[in-house]
This record gives structure tokens, C-alpha cells and sequence, in this order.
């Protein structure tokens, strides 16, 4: 017999909401503020990358993804409501909706700023209407972020405000060079329940810097045509390197050097960042404990380590290497979704740590 919670809690229900007297704008109106999205639009379209036919298939779908994508504004609208279209939706069985192919909402001031709710849709939904607040919001002039979809595309999206609201340009930014993040499907932000919790977005909270998310899930594989690409970026904060997941050591030893080669011709001083994988939980029957790394993967943090030393006696003094096998902290096996993507508490106890490393050179 099937049992719906939705027909017995009513906070379990999808939540849609009426739209009267809302006035619909798009992300790019006005004084609102659209960061993630490198290359800007692609057809009218947000994309991550630009259209190449040197990318791998895998790369070119996921460019549609906006992990990273946010929009910023300052409202004094009682409802935040959005209209949004889908576009290459993935609805997994070991992520939430929300996640994959929903949005999240944040309040507040830069490094102050709150969560406060997420879209709700039906199981499934590729085009849905849901008010992001359950309740009114205050309707005084507040700093609110919208964070976009990790494993889906926008093929439209429309943001609702009270028809006599105020719209008005957002806190500014720290910084404005933006942090680059280039990986696997855990930078991409699997499997967090909400945007807001993939690493790279905490990092870009607590810094009030924007971050460009380059994670593409089984596809970071550190090619030279992504390496040329990234090297585009105008002025970055820096550059962090998470992909061996995806290359494995053996596509690490390829790849490496001559990744960061690339990024070195158009960026000589930026800082890199080269941090090797996270544990897997697949570690542990072969080694039979979570306090020993799997041969294979420690020979790969020695080469990584060693490549970045190469460079800082060769003179780079801008490089650094982060083992990836300690940033999760000592109980890292218990923050995985399935062993190896990360749950929220996962990513927050990433952030924590990548937040120290990272401080000492923003």
C-alpha cells in the first residue's frame, strides 16, 4: 500500500505557490548580479563552457550544468517565487531533486548570510513555479542570493517579486577575480543536497569572492584543450586542481605538468593549487583500516607533492600542494552518500579545512 508523508505533512508537499500580483525579471535584468558563468551565454543559453569540439562528450553535457551559477540582488518583495524551465536534467537516486535540478536561497549581509529555503517540485519535474520562502519574508530591503542547479541546465528561468517591490544591486564583492575550480563530480557539487553545499559555493560565501566551478562528473580529466580555457579567465584568485578522481594516478602523471604548463603562459603568478584525491571508502577492505591510504593512491600523492616542489626550486613560488587524502578530517568515512561522493557535512568539513590553506594566500 502506498503511502504519500505529502498527504499527512503538509511541509512534505511540493511547494508550488499562486503567482498573482508578482512581476517576473530574468538573472540578467537590471541590477541584479550573474556570476559563475566564465564565458557568459552560449546561444542565449548559460553554459559553463563554450562550444569545442575538442572537449570529450561527457564535458560537452555537463557544460550545461550551472554548478556555481548564482544571482545576487537586494529586494524589499515580501515572496521570492521562480517560473523555471530545465534543461539536460539528471535525477539521481542517490542525490536529492533539490541538488541535482533545484535552487536554494540565502539572506543577509556578505559572510553573514543565512539559508533560508529551497525550491520544491514534484518528483522528477523538468519545468516547475515554487516560492522559495514557506513564509513572507520581512519586506524590508535585504541582501538575498540565489544559488542554480548543480546537475542540471536553465533553458529559462524567471524570479518573481511583489509587484510594487524595490530591486537593487547586491553587496559588492570582496574581490571581484574570481576562484577557479577545476575536478571531478565532487567539485561539481555530488552529491549535496542544495547548491549552497558544494564546497566551492561555501568557499564563496565565506570569502565574498565568486567562484567559477569547473567540475565535471567522471569527465575531469585535466586535457589540454580545459587547461587552455581556464587559462582565459581574466585575473583569477587563483587556480585549485581537484581532478585525479577522474585521471586517476596514471592520467595525473600524463597530465599534470603540462596542465599547469598551459595555465603558466597567460598566468605566471596566480596561484595553483594542486590537491590530490580525497579517500574513497572502497580503500578500506584493501587496506583494512581508514587510517592507511591505498599504495597506489599515496605513490600519487608523492608524485603530485613532487611535482609541485620541481616547480617552487625552479622558481614558481606561487604553487602549492594540498593533500586531498586529509581535508575531509579523520572521520572522512562517514561523510559519503555512497562511499564516495560527499554528503553536506562532507563538503562543510572540506571547506573548513580548504578555508585555512586557502587564507594564507588570498
Amino acid at each position: 500500500m502506498k503511502n504519500s508523508a505529502a498527504k499527512y505533512d503538509k511541509a512534505m508537499a511540493a511547494g508550488v505557490t499562486a503567482a498573482e500580483e508578482l512581476k517576473f525579471i530574468t538573472p540578467e535584468t537590471g541590477p541584479l548580479r550573474l556570476s559563475g558563468f566564465a564565458f557568459g551565454k552560449c546561444d542565449g543559453k548559460l553554459r559553463r563552457l563554450p562550444e569545442d569540439e575538442r572537449f570529450s562528450d561527457g564535458v560537452k553535457i555537463l557544460s550545461w550544468n550551472t554548478a556555481g551559477g548564482r544571482v545576487d540582488f537586494r529586494t524589499d518583495s515580501t515572496r521570492l517565487q521562480i517560473k523555471v524551465k530545465l534543461h539536460t536534467s539528471s535525477h539521481m537516486d542517490h542525490m536529492p531533486d533539490v541538488g541535482s535540478c533545484g535552487f536554494d536561497l540565502y539572506a543577509g549581509e556578505p559572510g553573514k548570510s543565512v539559508m533560508i529555503g529551497t525550491s520544491r517540485s514534484k518528483a522528477g519535474s523538468d519545468e516547475y513555479e515554487s516560492s522559495l520562502h514557506n513564509d513572507t519574508l520581512p519586506g524590508k530591503m535585504e541582501n538575498y542570493t540565489i544559488n542554480f542547479p548543480l546537475y542540471s541546465g536553465i533553458e529559462s528561468l524567471l524570479i518573481g517579486i511583489d509587484a510594487n517591490a524595490r530591486m537593487l544591486p547586491p553587496a559588492p564583492w570582496q574581490s571581484e577575480r574570481p576562484m577557479v575550480f577545476y575536478g571531478t563530480s565532487i567539485t561539481q557539487g555530488g552529491c549535496a543536497s542544495r547548491p549552497g553545499m558544494a564546497y566551492p559555493a561555501i568557499l564563496s560565501r565565506r570569502f565574498n569572492i565568486p567562484a567559477l566551478n569547473f567540475g565535471f562528473s567522471g569527465n575531469g580529466k585535466g586535457e589540454p584543450v580545459m587547461a587552455e580555457y581556464l587559462a582565459k579567465i581574466t585575473d583569477p584568485a587563483f587556480y585549485l586542481l581537484d581532478y585525479e578522481p577522474n585521471a586517476r594516478p596514471e592520467g595525473i602523471k600524463e597530465t599534470l605538468s603540462k596542465f599547469i604548463d598551459i595555465l603558466r603562459e597567460k598566468h605566471p603568478e596566480t596561484p595553483i593549487f594542486v590537491m590530490s584525491s580525497l579517500r574513497f571508502n572502497r580503500e578500506i577492505p584493501i587496506t583494512g583500516s581508514p587510517d592507511i591510504q591505498a599504495e597506489i593512491l599515496a605513490e600519487s600523492v608523492r608524485f603530485q607533492r613532487a611535482e609541485v616542489q620541481r616547480r617552487k626550486r625552479a622558481g614558481d613560488k606561487n604553487i602549492y600542494f594540498i593533500n586531498g587524502g586529509k581535508v575531509a578530517g579523520k572521520n572522512w568515512h562517514e561523510f559519503a552518500v555512497d562511499g564516495c561522493h560527499q554528503t553536506d557535512l562532507g563538503f562543510y568539513m572540506i571547506a573548513n579545512n580548504l578555508e585555512k590553506i586557502l587564507k594564507k594566500v588570498l
